[in-house]
């Protein structure tokens, strides 16, 4: 099934958003042929020149390859993965004054990562916010402009 998802997902790489359908829903999945360093890079960049600060920078690539192995499999799922976990005081705030369970959203995390089957793309994603809290929270709504603002500054570059 992963392998008909990828193969979907290639087939809709063109346009620099893949459909949300094509990954089961609920995320930004946004693509770029520029090298994942670079990506990763201007993903720092988008985020810290709107006044936000990066919490933690975390290898999630090397993480699944090192547990795969432990379990005993030593399939790569990614050729590179990192996660930058990042902090807004102001979103975070607005968000969580007008529902206290909004706190769930914080940190924010926009994944970068490259597949090993799939030399030359590289992938930036983040949760979505569910559309009914966009519509009834203006909060909500500028955290999901602000998740894709990041992204396609991210895969710009």
């Amino acid at each position: 099934m992963l392998e008909l998802k990828r193969g979907l997902a290639g087939l809709l790489l063109a346009g620099g958003l893949l459909s949300q359908a094509a990954f089961g829903g609920g995320y930004g999945v946004y693509t770029s042929d520029s090298e994942f360093a670079d990506v990763l890079e201007g993903l720092k960049m988008a985020i810290q020149e709107r006044g936000m600060y990066i919490n933690n920078v975390m290898n999630m690539g090397e993480m699944l390859e090192r547990t795969g192995k432990d379990l005993g499999t030593d399939t790569p799922l990614y050729a590179q993965a990192e996660s930058i976990e990042f902090c807004s005081s102001v979103l975070s705030r607005e968000m969580s004054t007008e529902n206290p369970v909004h706190v769930v959203n914080c940190p924010f995390i926009i994944a970068v990562y490259t597949l090993p089957e799939e030399t030359g793309t590289t992938y930036v994603a983040h949760r979505e916010i569910p559309a009914d809290q966009v519509e009834s929270s203006p909060a909500m709504a500028k955290v999901a402009d602000m998740l894709k603002a990041i992204s396609e500054a991210a895969v710009s570059w």
